[in-house]
């Protein structure tokens, strides 16, 4: 499910979203300070910097934030920027796979395997 999702979205030229939020879970586990202060940078250089490779739809005030937080990066430090991420796909682009062809075939590919 989640794989043809990403795919979905990559043809939507959107997959940043799914790829940020999957980068903030493995984010969170990361248990030393050293590793998460590394980890922080690169997520903001990939994702929040404006201009960024794959920059993410999320509005001044909680990416200022980021800013400010990324100096001494918490567990915590992306999960306001990951909840406007997941409510994007929520609202917008998940409803729109539910209805694509890809999303179709993937059920027909399922049913078929329990019917057999």
């Amino acid at each position: 499910g989640p794989v043809v999702y990403a795919a979905y979205l990559k043809t939507e030229h959107s997959d940043e979203n799914i790829k940020f939020w999957m980068a903030c879970e493995t984010y969170k586990k990361t248990a030393s300070q050293w590793s998460r202060t590394s980890r922080a940078k690169k997520l903001y250089k990939v994702y929040i910097q404006p201009q960024s490779p794959r920059e993410i739809n999320i509005d001044s005030s909680t990416r200022e934030a980021i800013i400010k937080n990324i100096q001494e990066p918490t567990q915590a430090c992306f999960e306001e920027a990951q909840k406007i991420v997941y409510m994007h796909m929520e609202r917008d682009s998940y409803p729109r796979f539910l209805k694509s062809e890809m999303y179709q075939k993937l059920l027909k590919t399922i049913q078929a395997n329990n019917n057999s």
